[in-house]
């Protein structure tokens, strides 16, 4: 593939990659075919993992969890049911230091 295919076929592509698109949507989508798709988006997915390993804060290996402190146990109420609970989110970097912080609730996007 020449090197005007290949970057007009990373315009076409690119788009559908932002949107988190499947290589099939983004074949049928694009008009590019399926292998130079499955290039693209192995490159692309490469150069983002370099990126996230070089400016990541955690090394090795990391291990995260959420506790629920205070509160007071309402009858029949355990754990999350409780009311008045404060959210702790924390991440164990092995071997080094423990990061914490106190998070809104423990839905998956404030986590």
């Amino acid at each position: 593939m020449g090197l005007d295919n290949f970057s007009t076929a990373l315009r076409r592509s690119v788009p559908y990659f932002a949107h988190d698109l499947t290589a099939s949507k983004t074949v049928k989508l694009s008009d590019v075919r399926r292998p130079t798709i499955n290039h693209l988006l192995f490159k692309l997915r490469t150069q983002i993992a370099q990126i996230c390993d070089t400016s990541s804060p955690f090394s090795g290996e990391v291990e995260v969890d959420e506790s629920y402190f205070g509160g007071r146990r309402v009858r029949g109420k355990k754990g999350r049911g409780a009311g008045g609970k404060t959210v702790v989110f924390g991440i164990l970097e092995r071997h080094r230091k423990v990061y914490t912080g106190i998070v809104p609730n423990a839905a998956k996007k404030p986590l």
